[in-house]
């Protein structure tokens, strides 16, 4: 990561944020951090959009690029009375102008105060002062000045797209897309020359879960791009190979499952062909019920891991998000709005299926992520803990923040330890964000790494070493990067 804090120059940036208050142990995770603060960063799963670097046109404004796509900002503001329309959301049929960039700005600048002891906070106070140099916090006094500011900034060459990538010290950056995608995007990247390492990674969710909307729509577009017969099983399963090929041809070294639990289950072949037929039949008729949705997508992530066993693609499983709870607010504004919630999820018992078929195979990397922190020691780290195939991924959504990194290490290091996790990725949307992320994440470990060398757990040169692994080199390692 090439920018670094400067108080001097960004005085809201405290140089000791979120280390430990203790002078003794504050002074050993600014030892361990000062070595790790500026490795290149690993970003292997995400959301941002490859058209950016594609295209490497300058973002357009202030309020397009940081508030509009983040769903962290909109949920805040639309729990306190701010309509989605006034940060420029549109409703499906809408025939009101959005309103202007600037005056989305001054309602959010307003409401900053909202994000006290956020970790969007932290975030956002780093991007406004290191990355264009405005003055924190942003108020609605300032409000117009930063965004003035920011303006001028992203006119500049230094702030297109890719220029912002290198000065990040970006190594890699995963994006994720459908099997419905074209990859046109990456295919420009790779055209273009340009050495930065983007990378796609393979989300089947649209036609797996038979749920969601348009699934037989999807699965035409599926057939089509795979030329494959997607209304057999067999013919399904060997799209599903195709196109993870077509993702790996372009760099793609991983696959993602977003499904609202963790089941998994491993029926016979012909078991598993009258699943098949069965959510068909539901779903061409109306009638799909929600067990049967739910098997099958309990069946087909026991397929994807059989894949993944063949092709090498690292395998994520992503559960436990009630997505679009409020309903009336996804059929106006449709999804990613912030109104997904977390739901309590169970893991012995529902990865069985799948650990006892490929749970021991070396070759297999399967990263397990939750919402469900009451999983953390009693679940999830003892199943890391113990099967080759499993790693646990880092503190997600809800829990990228201080407070959640540090109860993942509290909770999960004792039984997994550091070596069955797989250091940090952010998971965002928000491109500016990721280098803020990171360092809160680097942060945080060195904290927790100085408290094992305060309490003469672990020696601080083993300390050190850790540390490199979790900012940088776990992550490299388990996506196979």
């Amino acid at each position: 990561m090439n920018i670094d804090s400067n108080p001097a120059r960004s005085g809201a940036l405290h140089p000791d944020r979120l280390f430990p208050a203790d002078p003794a142990t504050r002074a050993i995770a600014r030892r361990l951090y000062a070595q790790v603060h500026a490795l290149p960063i690993i970003s292997p799963h995400g959301h941002t959009d490859p058209r950016w670097f594609a295209a490497n046109e300058p973002f357009s404004d202030p309020a397009s690029l940081l508030l509009t796509p983040d769903h962290y900002i909109t949920r805040m503001l639309y729990s306190q009375g701010v309509a989605l329309e006034a940060l420029g959301l549109q409703a499906d049929g809408s025939r009101q102008a959005p309103p202007d960039p600037r005056s989305i700005w001054r309602t959010f600048a307003a409401r900053y105060g909202l994000f006290r002891g956020t970790p969007t906070r932290l975030w956002l106070d780093w991007v406004l002062a290191e990355v264009f140099g405005t003055d924190t916090p942003l108020t609605a006094a300032n409000a117009d000045a930063a965004y003035e500011r920011i303006c001028g900034r992203l006119a500049e060459p230094a702030f297109r797209p890719r220029a912002l990538f290198e000065r990040f010290g970006i190594e890699v950056l995963a994006t994720t897309e459908s099997p419905l995608d074209t990859l046109e995007h990456h295919a420009a990247i790779r055209a273009s020359g340009w050495p930065g390492r983007v990378i796609s990674a393979y989300r089947p969710d649209p036609v797996i879960d038979a749920e969601s909307p348009g699934f037989l729509a999807s699965l035409e577009r599926f057939g089509a791009l795979a030329d494959c017969d997607v209304f057999s099983w067999r013919g399904y399963l060997e799209a599903h190979r195709v196109r993870r090929a077509f993702f790996a041809s372009f760099g793609a070294t991983c696959t993602d499952h977003g499904h609202p639990t963790a089941r998994t289950q491993d029926l016979e072949p012909r078991a598993a062909e009258a699943l098949f037929e069965r959510v068909l039949r539901g779903a061409r008729a109306g009638s799909l019920a929600g067990a049967e949705a739910e098997a099958f997508r309990a069946q087909m992530l026991t397929e994807m891991a059989r894949m993944s066993l063949d092709d090498g693609l690292v395998m994520q499983i992503h559960p436990g998000a009630w997505r679009n709870h409020n309903t009336p607010l996804y059929r106006r504004f449709g999804p990613n709005i912030g109104a997904d919630i977390p739901a309590r999820t169970e893991y012995v018992e529902a990865l069985r299926p799948l650990l006892n078929r490929f749970g021991n195979e070396r070759a297999l990397t399967i990263i397990v992520f939750t919402l469900d922190e009451s999983s953390y020691s009693r679940e999830l780290a003892p199943l890391a803990g113990h099967y080759p195939a499993l790693k646990l991924g880092p503190a997600w959504w809800f829990h990228d923040s201080p407070e959640g990194m540090m109860r993942f290490r509290e909770q999960t290091t004792e039984t997994a330890g550091f070596y069955n996790t797989v250091g940090f990725n952010d998971d965002t949307r928000a491109f500016l964000s990721i280098p803020a992320r990171h360092d809160v994440a680097r942060r945080i470990d060195c904290a927790f790494l100085a408290r094992l060398v305060a309490e003469h757990r672990l020696p601080e040169d083993e300390a050190l070493e850790v540390a490199h692994e979790l900012a940088y080199r776990l992550a490299k390692r388990a996506y196979r990067l």
